[in-house]
């Protein structure tokens, strides 16, 4: 696939900046895999176009306040962004200013201590937490949502920017699909569907702009995943026997078309890339935000939707003026 074909025109007006209330308010635009057709729906209209014996399939990952706002020595300001905990206690970051901080550096926050171990000239760094107080605990005074740069309006409620069913923590970025989703309109698809949970850490590398010419020659980030054996079980078994396997958002079909392949084990990392021409082995329908031009996400979307319709579809979402990215409307590619 070129990176041409990712590409699409978007007034920056269609870029939402804060989420709508209530959740399941936001516009659905519901894509036919058979044909092609667009339909214009609202959210809260999705248990009536799920199927009762569809199998939903939801990532519960939890976003951590992975943004750390921190003081050098010299009383210059600095920020560190936290992206994933390593075997080893340290933490993959990216900090800045990058050209100025050095290997042992301690950076001040509020009752949190950031060491820097390792640091590239593109702020990809390796460091080290410190603190008194548990860090999970230390994290929720310190840290901020780590919102995507795009949104530049503060968010009243972090809650916000976290699913109602996020439970293990550990991502850098929510699983936006999901964000549309109340307690109520997620009791109404449990009582009508089988649900199920897996788990994948989304890091920030998911939303990076592809640049190479050929798609083929991405370097595709890798991302932690684990389903549970027996969840992993009644999936394939459902899928076997012809029920429809519906993934909420693109990191949830990454998890699921890694397991697909009977050799990937039930927790690692994925360095899945899904783009056009990929045979689906469990994934039949897909709930998904409208993605960032050049980006793998919306390569994966074409895949399941076939590029043309997906195409129409978005610039379709573009003339009725539906809202874009994290906190904008959502697609049903069924």
């Amino acid at each position: 696939m070129r990176l041409d074909d990712l590409d699409y025109d978007l007034p920056p007006e269609l870029v939402a900046q804060e989420p709508v209330e209530p959740r399941d308010a936001s516009r659905l635009l519901v894509l036919e895999r058979a044909g092609g057709a667009l339909r214009d729906r609202v959210f809260s209209d999705l248990p009536s176009l799920l199927r009762p014996d569809d199998v939903v399939v939801l990532n519960t990952t939890r976003v951590i306040p992975a943004r750390l706002r921190l003081r050098r020595a010299t009383g210059g300001a600095a920020e560190a962004l936290l992206l994933e905990a390593r075997a080893d206690g340290a933490w993959a970051a990216l900090v800045r200013p990058a050209r100025r901080l050095r290997p042992g550096e301690r950076l001040a926050g509020d009752g949190i201590e950031v060491e820097v171990v390792e640091v590239g000239a593109a702020g990809e760094a390796v460091v080290r937490l410190h603190s008194e107080a548990p860090l999970e605990r230390a994290l929720e005074r310190a840290g901020e949502m780590p919102l995507p740069p795009y949104i530049t309006r503060p968010l009243a409620d972090p809650g916000r920017y976290q699913t109602v069913y996020a439970a293990q923590p550990g991502s850098a970025a929510a699983p936006t699909a999901g964000l549309h989703f109340t307690p109520g309109l997620l009791a109404c698809v449990r009582a009508l569907c089988q649900v199920e949970e897996v788990e994948l850490q989304v890091g920030l590398d998911t939303f990076r702009p592809v640049t190479a010419d050929d798609l083929a020659a991405h370097p595709m980030h890798s991302e932690r995943y684990a389903v549970d054996p027996a969840v992993r079980a009644r999936i394939a078994s459902a899928r076997a026997a012809g029920r429809r396997v519906v993934a909420v958002g693109t990191t949830t079909a990454r998890v699921l078309e890694t397991i697909a392949d009977p050799a990937a084990p039930d927790a690692g990392r994925t360095e899945l890339l899904i783009q056009p021409g990929h045979r689906f082995g469990l994934v039949d329908a897909l709930v998904t935000n409208f993605h960032l031009p050049r980006s793998t996400l919306l390569a994966l979307v074409m895949a399941l939707g076939g590029e043309s319709p997906v195409r129409a579809a978005y610039a379709h979402a573009v003339r009725e003026r539906y809202r874009f990215y994290s906190f904008g409307d959502a697609m049903l590619i069924a």
